[in-house]
């Protein structure tokens, strides 16, 4: 079910509560708060499109060392006491906190 986002309508002109609520498409849209009565509107909200750039995508890349290397950064990752080795991308095989 879909999770539609309200907004209370204030005499003042200033924003008011914003809360969510889940229901059916085919319902109609809230006309008061359900808690507390006050009059409400439904906030349109972009849709959610994950693209090249979304956090989806990017989280899988971080994690794959073959695609780093691809888009030309270097992974190194911690071996030891100030020690690392490198996993993915361009660069020296080990580096030394302390050079």
């Amino acid at each position: 079910m879909p999770t539609y986002v309200y907004e209370v309508i204030r005499d003042d002109g200033e924003p008011g509560e914003v809360f969510e609520v889940e229901q059916s498409m085919r319902d109609d849209a809230l006309t008061s708060h359900p808690e507390t009565g006050e009059p409400v509107r439904r906030v349109i909200q972009p849709p959610y499109i994950p693209g090249a750039m979304s956090d989806h995508v990017a989280s899988r890349t971080a994690n794959d060392d073959k695609k780093l290397g691809e888009l030309g950064f270097t992974k190194y990752v911690k071996a030891g006491d100030g020690h690392y080795e490198k996993t993915a991308g361009k660069g020296p095989s080990t580096l030394n906190a302390d050079d």
